[in-house]
């Protein structure tokens, strides 16, 4: 636990601005998700949003290989880490969009689904579930609460809905860095202890299959999808551990 790192006021004041920045990032390219537009052109709008604020995309040239867009963009049986194309959105597509921006020094991080045209009644469900199990891991932020509870709750309500949760990517501490400690597991396990303390920040950010939960990386290196090519869905906050409970950091102001 002594690796998790405590926010100071003023850390959590310029992690605050960054998440409120990775918000708006969201908020704006809503209007631009429509039939026949590609993923690298939504990319390429958001990129100048996020330059024309003061600020940097954190996904560009990360890792190895460096990651080649400036967010993450994942449609219907990928899982995450989608890389943005020039192949268009069709009728019936689902896809996450994951921004994370540095704005001062300071990392905000979100993610959300967003739909083109008219989807299935499975795909609009498995959204609207894993939306309600990401809600559902926030409420039991608190001091005290053990993060192994944020597990428990996401996974027993995905199960109860015939989702699977992902067990091979998780939510994060963020803010001074990237990624940071702890990892924030979306399915219940006896490994994790570490405890919640007021000035934590990480995601929650549960990723849930309408098939198995088994994925696999493609050949870029980057790219996560499903291995029976089931449709997955995504959504992620940024969240503040406060003297009684959680403030969401990346909430929309839509």
């Amino acid at each position: 636990m002594s690796d998790i790192k405590i926010k100071t006021p003023e850390q959590i004041e310029g992690i605050r601005k960054a998440c409120r920045l990775a918000a708006d990032v969201l908020d704006m390219i809503g209007e631009h998700v429509k039939v026949g537009i590609t993923t690298e052109e939504l990319d390429n709008i958001m990129n100048q949003f996020i330059l024309d604020h003061g600020a940097i995309s954190a996904c560009f040239g990360y890792g190895d290989p460096g990651f080649p867009k400036y967010t993450c963009i994942s449609l219907n049986h990928v899982v995450c880490h989608g890389i943005p194309n020039d192949k268009p959105l069709k009728k019936g597509d689902i896809l996450n969009i994951d921004v994370t921006v540095i704005l001062d020094g300071y990392y905000g991080d979100n993610s959300r689904m967003y739909t083109a045209g008219e989807v299935s009644t499975l795909a609009k469900r498995l959204i609207d579930v894993t939306h309600e199990c990401m809600m559902k891991g926030i409420e039991v932020v608190k001091p005290g609460a053990s993060f192994r509870e944020i597990g428990q709750v996401i996974q027993k309500h995905a199960h109860a809905n015939h989702f699977s949760v992902v067990e091979d990517f998780c939510g994060h501490g963020v803010g001074i860095e990237f990624h940071e400690a702890p990892l924030v597991l979306h399915y219940d396990s006896p490994k994790v202890t570490d405890v919640m303390q007021e000035g934590m920040i990480f995601t929650i950010e549960p990723m849930l299959n309408v098939g198995k939960y088994a994925c696999k990386v493609l050949a870029d290196g980057w790219t996560v999808v499903t291995r029976d090519r089931s449709l997955s869905a995504q959504w992620e906050h940024q969240i503040l551990v406060t003297a009684t409970g959680y403030e969401i950091l990346t909430l929309s102001k839509l």
